[in-house]
């Protein structure tokens, strides 16, 4: 059945088409896309091109964008909606703004005894409800390994943390998840974790530390975990990595595990 919306994305494609040696260079900078079949690349790419017409990159002095650098970006974007449908999860923001180093910001907390307190905070990375992504753009460059570390995804998670309300840890469940699967499992581990670090090195933390910030630092994390080291993830909080399996619907440990498998040399390297 013809649709306006697959006429207006048939355009756009055929408009902005990807060489395909600037995707393989993509692809070989991101090892956390290995192991994605044909059809999840073309769904990947195509993803990225659209996501590149409807979000604005705002370079600031200092940083270089290239062709390559904006599917960089936009491709990591993208994986986590990958089997997500085509809802517009990424809804009420049209602009990336991209500083050429971590960036100093205006921070404000209400304690539980009232006491407000400000502060001037260093960042790689913030999602402003009703406003744009900010990230540094060293961060984006260093992301896309399997070192349990993505900005792109750690902030965009703060994003679909945000489609029901202000950040919290609990985006919009799917109608076949159980809030109290999910609340159960993250705060077993968000509770697990703070009373690690107060009794523990923290430098021998689970995952990072900085998880253990709020619910909603915790479900960034953990999202950054779940597609960047989701062995490390599965092994500290199963329940956690069940619970995003199903959120994100994909299996990232199966496939790190396969390509491990399947390529003697992976497991040395990554």
């Amino acid at each position: 059945m013809w649709s306006l919306s697959e006429w207006r994305r048939q355009r756009i494609l055929a408009q902005h088409p990807v060489a395909p040696d600037v995707w393989h260079d993509v692809r070989q900078r991101l090892s956390i896309l290995d192991g994605l079949d044909d059809e999840q690349d073309k769904w990947l790419r195509d993803s990225s091109v659209l996501f590149l017409q409807d979000k604005h990159l705002t370079p600031m002095p200092g940083v270089e964008l290239t062709d390559e650098g904006r599917l960089l970006l936009a491709a990591q974007a993208q994986l986590p909606l990958l089997n997500l449908g085509d809802l517009d999860w990424y809804q009420g923001f049209h602009e990336i703004v991209l500083y050429p180093d971590d960036f100093i910001s205006p921070q404000r907390h209400r304690d539980s005894s009232g006491v407000e307190h400000e502060w001037q905070g260093t960042h790689s990375g913030e999602a402003w409800q009703h406003g744009p992504v900010i990230l540094a753009w060293p961060g984006v460059l260093s992301s896309g390994g399997w070192e349990g570390y993505n900005l792109v995804i750690h902030e965009l998670a703060h994003k679909l943390d945000m489609l029901n309300g202000a950040a919290n840890g609990m985006p919009p469940l799917h109608s076949s998840m159980h809030f109290k699967d999910w609340t159960q499992a993250m705060q077993q581990a968000y509770d697990h974790l703070n009373h690690y670090l107060d009794h523990h090195n923290p430098d021998h933390a689970p995952i990072d530390p900085y998880a253990a910030e709020n619910p909603a630092e915790f479900f960034a994390v953990t999202s950054e975990y779940f597609f960047s080291a989701p062995d490390l993830l599965s092994h500290a909080y199963p329940l956690v990595y069940q619970q995003l399996s199903l959120f994100y619907r994909q299996d990232t440990l199966a496939r790190l595990q396969k390509l491990q498998s399947e390529h003697p040399q992976y497991r040395a390297q990554h």
